[in-house]
């Protein structure tokens, strides 16, 4: 089941717009390694006619709640996203891969290029703002960042990609309280997600510590 966008979060999307930029040096190091596999596994998977709406994502969804190990909810997550990744339409689908190509090539400003082509040819391909998204926060547009993530939240309400960009802009803008609850978010839909376990629980120990 998908959640739906509450009012509250769509009020806390709003009022990050209007914060200070934050670092990014440390998330693009880590970005690299993780663009080269998913740049390998698009070009070998067989997935066809696919994006946030194709048919196979709720039952993955289910699979991965319900995932007994963090190897095991990894290897679903994967495969989601070679689902979101992916688009029936030949362009969007060329595009995608060329942003992920570029983005491994730490060339952001070829990348965003991309990027906005894509936005403007599919607005309803939720990775297109995802992956956007995700250029503005390494380039240091935060307003911009949370602009798109609220988009693709919008349109796959279960990224948890997304909301862990949220919870990370929050983290970094000092609102713990937001950023625990996107990190919490993120946990009700890959509970096993080392990840978010531990961002959630570093915010917690901060929140304590401010206590």
């Amino acid at each position: 089941m998908r959640p739906v966008l509450s009012t509250r979060w769509s009020s806390r999307l709003s009022k990050a717009r209007n914060k200070n930029r934050a670092s990014r040096f440390g998330l693009r190091l880590g970005l690299r390694s993780g663009l080269t596999l998913l740049l390998l596994l698009l070009s070998v998977s067989g997935v066809v006619g696919a994006d946030q709406r194709d048919t196979r994502l709720p039952g993955m969804f289910e699979r991965l709640e319900m995932a007994s190990s963090a190897a095991e909810a990894k290897e679903i997550e994967s495969e989601i996203w070679l689902v979101w990744l992916s688009n029936d339409d030949q362009r969007s689908d060329q595009l995608m891969k060329r942003i992920v190509s570029e983005m491994g090539r730490n060339d952001l400003d070829e990348a965003l290029i991309v990027a906005n082509e894509l936005v403007d040819l599919n607005p309803e391909f939720a990775e297109a703002w995802n992956k956007r998204a995700t250029l503005h926060y390494l380039m240091g547009d935060l307003n911009s960042s949370v602009e798109d993530i609220h988009r693709t939240l919008q349109l796959e309400p279960n990224h948890f990609g997304a909301m862990s960009g949220l919870g990370l802009i929050f983290l970094r803008k000092g609102n713990l309280s937001a950023a625990l609850e996107a990190f919490e978010q993120v946990l009700r839909i890959t509970p096993q997600s080392i990840n978010a376990q531990r961002s959630a629980e570093r915010v917690r120990s901060q929140i304590g510590e401010e206590i």
